[in-house]
């Protein structure tokens, strides 16, 4: 039965989905557009460190006063309602709850959240990437053994790339390359919050500057979200990280599977199975015409004659020798279609994409020449950017996860370029995140 059909079964039974939600942000705004007017789906909390701005985004997703009007949970889980809170502990621990959507983007935060919500029973919807890139892995194992479901969202890249996967694997074609595209040029790598906002406003009309996080979005533009979230994809379908990390060749959509077949075959990526991401900009700035940047894709390798010529009669985009095709999705709409996470998980029992190993790895790498004593400021900062790894290289070198590189102070000095290990920072060894990157090290790093 179709996952909508399920969802009006369980409207006419008065058996919702009954979903908690951490993080009002730009994800969270689109996913309840969507949720006011799902059917079978009830929100019945909405968890923010400002309950005043879990409202204000409520309003602009559509959402009529009355409907988050509830005083407590109590009385949403009752009325139908939802409830506003600056309490996501307490949301996690509220009983009735089905599954919790985990939106707030900071990897620790996502991790402590996630284990409360597994001890809890809840499947875990886990919009924070962040947090999956730092230890995945172990976060899925633990969910399976609480016996609830741990799902990257549907909407976002990661998981949209872990179907085209699965979909070519599943129609038994071997999988060269999976990915994305994006804006990218080798100087991003240099780019700070401050000066993001000449690159973005060459691409956005942006009214009020109070809108737009820059942190955040020089994350998108200086490497640091493509690594993350191919390394979500790696830990998710097997593939393997080229030993450099991503190269972001510029290709158009009909140049995909050109571009990204193997380099013995002529292309452009290291080895068959593997991630890349396409850019949108040629190397010298500028526009790549038909590019990809908002779009997944994957590329397939046919390995008869029949099935090439397969390819060209259904006019698949092939290479030049016709062996090796691509098949994409041109844009993804984030939050508007997290419903179909919410409702796989809930329904089938079935992630939109988890991860399975620890085949890739996000470490962090200096944008600048830093001094012994700086404290660095994470992903999107002014001090590293994130670039994908080979999980076995990132352990060997005792490389330094982007994921800990958050409020953790030098021990030494860094050249511009060089990639952090653990003894260039004081960590912290008693904080849940470290210690939990350690176990998933431990359980997965053989």
């Amino acid at each position: 039965m179709s996952l909508h059909r399920q969802l009006l079964a369980r409207a006419e039974a008065g058996r919702p989905i009954r979903v908690g939600m951490i993080g009002a942000g730009k994800f969270g705004s689109m996913y309840l557009a969507q949720a006011r007017r799902t059917a079978g789906v009830h929100i019945v909390g909405l968890a923010d460190l400002s309950a005043a701005r879990a409202a204000d985004t409520l309003r602009l997703a559509g959402w009529p006063e009355e409907r988050f009007e509830a005083a407590d949970l109590a009385t949403a889980m009752a009325t139908g309602k939802t409830c506003l809170t600056e309490d996501s502990a307490g949301l996690i621990a509220f009983e009735g709850l089905d599954v919790l959507i985990e939106a707030t983007g900071d990897p620790a935060v996502g991790i402590r959240h996630a284990l409360a919500a597994f001890e809890h029973g809840l499947h875990v919807v886990m919009v924070n990437v962040e947090a999956d890139a730092l230890a995945g892995p172990l976060l899925a194992r633990k969910a399976a053994a609480a016996g609830v479901v741990y799902s990257l969202a549907w909407g976002d890249q990661p998981a949209l790339i872990c179907e085209h996967v699965d979909w070519a694997r599943t129609c038994g074609f071997e999988v060269v390359t999976a990915g994305k595209g994006t804006r990218y040029h080798p100087s991003y790598h240099q780019l700070t919050p401050q000066t993001v906002w000449e690159e973005l406003e060459k691409y956005l009309v942006i009214a009020d500057r109070k809108m737009i996080n820059p942190k955040m979005f020089n994350s998108f533009l200086d490497g640091t979200k493509s690594g993350i979230e191919m390394t979500a994809v790696c830990n998710a379908t097997g593939l393997t990280p080229q030993a450099g990390g991503l190269r972001f060749p510029p290709a158009s959509r009909f140049e995909l599977a050109e571009v990204l077949k193997p380099a013995a075959a002529g292309g452009g990526v290291a080895h068959a199975g593997t991630t890349e991401v396409t850019s949108s900009l040629t190397r010298d700035g500028g526009p790549v015409d038909h590019h990809l940047a908002m779009g997944t894709f994957v590329v397939i390798h046919g390995d008869s004659d029949y099935v090439r010529q397969c390819f060209a009669e259904y006019h698949m985009l092939a290479d030049n020798s016709g062996a090796y095709a691509a098949l994409y999705r041109p844009t993804h709409m984030i939050g508007l279609e997290l419903g179909q996470s919410v409702a796989s998980v809930a329904l089938r029992g079935e992630p939109t994409g988890a991860p399975s190993g620890f085949h890739s790895d996000v470490v962090a790498t200096a944008k600048r020449n830093l001094a012994k004593g700086e404290v660095l400021d994470g992903e999107g900062g002014y001090c590293v950017w994130g670039k994908q790894a080979p999980a076995a290289a990132s352990l060997a070198g005792r490389f330094l996860p982007i994921g800990l590189a958050q409020n953790v102070t030098l021990v030494r000095d860094v050249a511009v370029g060089q990639v952090l290990t653990r003894d260039d920072v004081a960590l912290d060894d008693g904080a849940l995140e470290v210690r939990f990157r350690g176990e998933m090290e431990a359980a997965f790093g053989g």
